[in-house]
């Protein structure tokens, strides 16, 4: 059909059921969720990372303070030296910053400014801290909500080793505030890296999808006439170009499709105009001329005989169509092998006399098979009646049957005229004939069909069949098919004779 004579439907589209945009849209969901998951883990791990910060600080700030820090008669004493800055600067950082000093029953003796901002620790609280014997850690806020973490243990009078409580603390503002950016940062950038991935998403499945396109244009613009177009693989070895090339075979196997029916056509045209103008002339000269009752039965005798040869050529044509387009199966059984080609022998046997011809089997005493009766049988005529028809008189024709260890060989071999070079490679082609004179001295021409349903035959079993022939030395046809085991049957018409 011709390609401007397809009519070209719209499909309308709507773009959120396109499949760009489901994918974009799943990967875009896809994206938020992990962002929103490596966000919160991030938020978690910096929470822990500045909480342990602050652990850390005031673990060292608590074994400088049980250094400098002593008590007699529970009176705190700080001695340093006065001179050397870094002792100065701890010593202030501790007492100047958020530090408190009780005694066992939480009486303050010491504390900071900040420290009484945060309200002194009950007596109750510091009698557990003092029996526990354990850090205490803390979080409490001052009257301006600032964060404290504090911690708290216990101290001892080293003379007479009498438990004091003291609690140091460190302000978590700058902290909180880190955490307050970070969390605002996240909040704030989640929104742009989300509308960053929809755009990325967008074009990689634009780009993704462009194979597939590339498939749905290509199969517009292919028609009966046209099958001859591919798809290139992109080489990246994935889905899509596993799609290209299914569908390319698709392709090839609509063209070899195509093919058949042209070649049917052509065939049929060919084959047909012989015996049909036959026909047609043989009638007009019975019609114009005849003058006798047994004149225009020769006519009509010699028309019969043109018209059960178109009747075979048909027969056969759509025989051959039908096994070559798979819809003539196979029947397979356990065969004996020997047996069969032992009975088509026989049947040559008359015509291979006729001819003053040998006709000899070389056969073992026991060869099976998994395979069709019907068409081994078919293959073995077929190659036995060209053997005797290209044999001239005084020649010999003989069949070998062997069998390998995976394999059975059946070999036809003949004294014949032999094909020349140039056409062996054809001869298994429809209606290919060798034209010569030795064609001429055949008492009966085939059809040029016998020779491609050997093929047919051969290939539907699993087989081989291979040609060694040369000119006035004969020809040498050899079968080799795989032994097998015994299978299941499938049902299946045979095919009728066919002239070779």
């Amino acid at each position: 059909m011709p390609r401007e004579s397809i009519p070209r439907q719209t499909v309308p589209r709507r773009i959120t059921r396109g499949l760009r945009f489901r994918l974009t849209a799943a990967y875009t969901l896809i994206f938020t969720a992990v962002l929103a998951v490596a966000g919160f883990f991030f938020r978690q791990s910096l929470v822990t990372s500045l909480d342990q910060q602050a652990h850390d600080v005031l673990n060292q700030e608590w074994a400088a303070m049980k250094g400098y820090l002593h008590i007699e008669k529970g009176k705190p004493d700080w001695p340093y030296d006065a001179s050397d800055p870094d002792e100065s600067l701890i010593v202030n950082r501790i007492t100047g910053g958020i530090y408190l000093l009780t005694d066992a029953q939480g009486t303050p003796i010491e504390f900071s400014t900040m420290y009484q901002d945060l309200g002194f620790d009950s007596p109750r609280h510091v009698r557990e801290v003092i029996r526990s014997q354990r850090p205490d850690w803390r979080m409490r806020y001052t009257s301006s909500g600032v964060p404290v973490l504090l911690r708290a243990g216990v101290v001892y009078d080293e003379k007479h080793k009498v438990p004091y409580y003291v609690a140091i603390g460190r302000n978590q503002a700058q902290s909180q505030n880190v955490l307050r950016n970070f969390t605002w940062h996240q909040i704030a950038l989640l929104p742009l890296m989300v509308i960053a991935g929809c755009i990325f998403g967008w074009l990689h499945a634009g780009h993704s999808l462009r194979p597939v396109l590339a498939v749905a244009q290509t199969a517009q613009r292919i028609t009966g006439s046209n099958l001859s177009l591919r798809i290139p693989s992109r080489g990246a070895g994935d889905e899509l170009d596993y799609l290209i090339l299914t569908f390319n075979r698709m392709i090839e196997r609509l063209e070899s499709s195509f093919q058949q029916i042209r070649q049917f056509s052509t065939d049929v045209s060919h084959e047909l105009r012989t015996p049909i103008t036959a026909i047609r002339g043989q009638l007009e000269v019975a019609l114009f001329t005849a003058q006798t009752p047994e004149q225009y039965r020769e006519a009509v005798l010699n028309s019969l005989q043109d018209i059960e040869r178109l009747s075979q050529i048909v027969r056969a044509l759509l025989l051959l169509s039908q096994a070559e387009s798979g819809q003539l199966a196979l029947q397979k059984d356990r065969l004996d092998l020997v047996s069969l080609v032992r009975d088509v022998v026989d049947q040559f046997q008359i015509p291979a006399e006729a001819q003053q011809l040998r006709l000899e089997a070389d056969l073992p005493p026991a060869c099976h098979v998994d395979a069709d009766r019907v068409q081994i049988e078919r293959m073995l005529s077929n190659l036995l009646s060209n053997a005797v028809k290209y044999t001239p008189n005084g020649g010999s024709v003989r069949v070998a049957l062997r069998r390998n260890d995976d394999e059975i060989e059946i070999a036809v071999e003949d004294t014949g005229v032999g094909i020349p070079t140039q056409h062996v490679p054809h001869i298994f082609d429809r209606f290919y004939r060798v034209r010569g004179p030795e064609e001429e001295s055949t008492p009966e021409k085939g059809l040029g069909l016998g020779l491609r349903f050997v093929a047919w035959i051969v290939k539907a079993h699993g087989g081989s069949i291979h040609v060694d022939s040369k000119p006035g030395d004969g020809s040498r046809f050899t079968v080799r098919l795989p032994a097998g085991s015994a299978t299941a049957a499938e049902t299946s018409p045979g095919l009728p004779a066919v002239p070779a």
